[in-house]
Formats: C-alpha cells, structure tokens, sequence
C-alpha cells in the first residue's frame, strides 16, 4: 500500500513540473540579445580598469625618460637608477595590458553567441540592425589584436632602449636607431588606437539603436 502511494506522490510532482515548465516564460530573440550585450559590458569592466593606470604609468615612463636625455655620463649611476625604475614601469604597463586583453576576449566569447541570435529576429529591421552590430564589433576585435600586437612590440622596443641606457659604451648612432624604431611603432599604436576606438563609438551607436527599436533599456 506504502508502494503504491508512493508511485501516485511520484506521478502527481510530475504533472505539476510540466505544468509549472509550461508556465514559465521562455525568453524571446530580443531578451536574449539584451543578456548577451549585457554580458559583454560586464566582460569589458576590467578593460575600462586598466586605462587610467596606463596613462598614468606611460607618462611617468616619459619624465623617466627626459630625466635620462638630460643627464650626462658623468651621473652615470642616476641614469642606471632612472634605467631600472623607467623597466619595472615598462613590466607594469605590460600586466595592464594583458589584463585589458584577457577582458576584450573575454567580450569577445560572450559576444559570438549574437552569431546565431541574430538569425532569430521576426522584424527584418532589427535583423539588419543585429547584422551590422555583429560586423562592427568583430572588426573591433581585430582592431584590438592589432593594437595589442603593436603595443607589445614598443614594450620589447622600450625595454632595450632601458638596457641600453645602462651601457656605458652607448653611441648616439644606437640610440638614433632606437629612437627610431619607437617612434615608428608609437605611430602605429596610435593609427590602432584611432581606429579601435572610431570602432567603439560605432558600435556603441548601433547597439543603443538596437535598444530603441526593440524598446529596451541599457543598463550603461
């Protein structure tokens, strides 16, 4: 008898999590969409964190600097000192700038499933409109590798010119050539820094367009 009353508690908690399964709102293209973005906000929280200290550590990189072209081999040993403190900056800005690489891929793999949500929209306007935010925000994405690239690359650049500040045997011609080849990279970093960020207001843009025409709020 037990048994049996057992199977009948059983059977009825069935019926009543499909019944409760049939009652709970599946959430529509759209709702899905808004998680997604807003995932992607969240994902780039460590990339906004990082902008200040950069700024901040680059310029002290640049008194370091200066400090160091105006002293003559004659205070040898402050120009090794400022040398060594310009490459434990040169080591933080790196930290910084693996920790806002590692939040944009991060974005990047919450933002991928918008690939296949972007199939499911009934208004052909905000098909569209999700298209053309997929479009942009992945050449933002390449953007940034070629900015990380770049940036990487002056850090190796700044760092020996460091080194090279400590050689006792340094000529103006090596120093020349150093210079150089920071400053051709610097130009670089700019035109990607220009360019990851025209793609960010452009994204930016589309996505609160996004909002407005499926009638949702950013939580931005």
């Amino acid at each position: 008898m037990l048994k049996g009353r057992s199977h009948f508690i059983l059977f009825i908690i069935a019926i009543f999590i499909i019944i409760l399964a049939g009652c709970v709102k599946q959430k529509t293209p759209v709702e899905k969409m808004y998680d997604v973005l807003e995932k992607v906000v969240a994902s780039e929280k460590e990339f906004e964190e990082q902008q200040d200290p950069l700024v901040t550590l680059e310029k002290k990189e640049k008194e370091l600097y200066d400090q160091i072209i105006n002293l003559g081999m004659k205070e040898y040993d402050q120009i090794v000192k400022l040398a060594d403190e310009a490459l434990t900056l040169a080591d933080k800005r790196k930290e910084h700038m693996e920790n806002e690489t590692n939040s944009i891929k991060e974005s990047e793999r919450e933002f991928r499933e918008v690939k296949d949500l972007k199939v499911e929209f009934e208004e052909p306007a905000l098909t569209e409109l999700a298209n053309k935010l997929y479009e942009i925000m992945m050449k933002r994405y390449q953007a940034h590798e070629v900015l990380y690239k770049e940036y990487s690359e002056a850090l190796t650049y700044d760092k020996e010119l460091y080194v090279m500040f400590k050689n006792k045997d340094l000529t103006l011609e090596d120093l020349e050539v150093q210079v150089n080849k920071l400053n051709k990279t610097y130009k670089k970093i700019f035109d990607a820094n220009e360019n990851f960020n025209m793609l960010t207001e452009q994204y930016n843009e589309k996505k609160q367009l996004f909002y407005q025409k499926s009638g949702l709020k950013s939580s931005e």
